[in-house]
């Protein structure tokens, strides 16, 4: 974990900077400075690929073309090249290793030099190398068709949305989430079901915590008196803080919330240690705001309007976006209505986060 990426919230400072106030910071504090720095990236151990070197003169780049003569079958090479000498730049930018300037310097050679007449003389192109040609070559034999493209698109995507990572199985196999958004005061979490139907949506505050001992033992007892209340599902979704902020006076709120999911993802993830399947995501915050269009820079406002206007839909449309079970929406209303004046930022956020993972990482995978 990016542990000072905890401290600012993706800049929700008029949104949740009500979490932060009005707590001591205790003595002794090279405590926390020594987390953070404890906390500081590591240089990556694992043994760098090391590519071998290759020498281009004359008569190396001639030992290195017939290798390539015998890298590819006589009929591989005749499809190399049948896409080398009729394809136009746009057909050629069509495979992956060939955009940009490498389509349009074939396209040149190939209109001042006439056709390639072997895969070497493809290396007489400026940009082509040995291990170039080689890539391209076996680019050009097998293409990624549009749906694997789609795909690893969608993967991608799904990587910087959720940590950690989880198949797409899983994913379109999902029934129900509960969406959680702590702070320095409270929790709340919202349980929605896959066709976007509000189960149960609360909130609670915690009392203990924060008030300059940071026990353990106290966070494992307020914490799993929280976790009795939540019900049952399938993955249980926290929020993803997103920049670094570097104020060491709040390193207190970094060791809180720090501590929050690490004891959320211990008490949640209940079948870890039988399966390694991970139960417990967590949601880049800053994603679910571009998705609800909160975002005004790299600044994340309140989602508070936008929970209200789901709440009025629920009522007035056939086919609200969310679903609010008609025995309970006159309580979430009151609810919501009672915590208009203080701004519960957990509140409103523990549902459209919810949301957002349902369109984004669920209903996205399914096609």
């Amino acid at each position: 974990m990016n542990v000072p990426s905890l401290l600012l919230a993706g800049g929700r400072v008029p949104a949740i900077l009500g979490r932060w106030r009005c707590f001591p910071v205790p003595l002794g504090f090279s405590l926390f400075q020594g987390l953070h720095n404890s906390c500081c990236r590591k240089k990556s151990t694992a043994p760098k690929k090391i590519i071998p070197h290759v020498d281009f003169s004359d008569e190396n780049a001639k030992e290195s073309g017939k290798a390539l003569d015998k890298l590819f079958s006589s009929e591989q090479q005749a499809s190399i090249l049948h896409v080398l000498n009729t394809a136009s730049n746009k057909e050629l930018e069509a495979f992956t290793l060939l955009r940009g300037k490498k389509s349009l310097s074939i396209v040149e050679h190939r209109e001042k030099f006439g056709p390639f007449q072997n895969l070497e003389s493809l290396m007489n192109v400026p940009l082509f190398q040995y291990k170039t040609t080689i890539q391209v070559c076996n680019s050009i034999l097998n293409p990624e068709t549009g749906g694997k493209k789609r795909k690893l698109q969608e993967n991608r995507l799904l990587r910087k949305l959720i940590k950690p990572e989880v198949g797409r199985e899983r994913l379109k196999a999902i029934n129900s989430i509960v969406s959680i958004v702590s702070g320095t005061r409270r929790i709340a979490w919202a349980h929605l079901d896959r066709k976007l139907a509000v189960l149960d949506w609360q909130q609670t505050e915690y009392c203990r915590l924060m008030k300059g001992t940071y026990l353990s033992s106290v966070y494992l007892e307020e914490i799993s008196s929280v976790i009795s209340k939540m019900p049952k599902a399938d993955f249980y979704v926290l929020e993803k803080t997103g920049p670094s902020f570097q104020n060491s006076s709040l390193f207190p709120i970094l060791l809180h919330f720090h501590i929050m999911e690490a004891m959320l993802y211990a008490l949640l993830n209940t079948t870890f240690t039988q399966d390694g399947h991970h139960q417990v995501l967590s949601m880049n915050r800053n994603a679910v705001g571009k998705h609800f269009e909160l975002m005004i820079g790299d600044t994340r406002t309140s989602g508070k309007e936008v929970v209200k206007q789901l709440l009025s839909e629920s009522v007035l449309k056939e086919e609200p976006r969310v679903f609010f079970p008609l025995d309970k929406i006159v309580h979430y209303r009151q609810m919501f209505s009672s915590t208009e004046q203080y701004r519960v930022e957990e509140l409103y956020d523990s549902l459209l986060q919810a949301i957002a993972f349902y369109e984004l990482a669920v209903f996205n995978t399914e096609s």
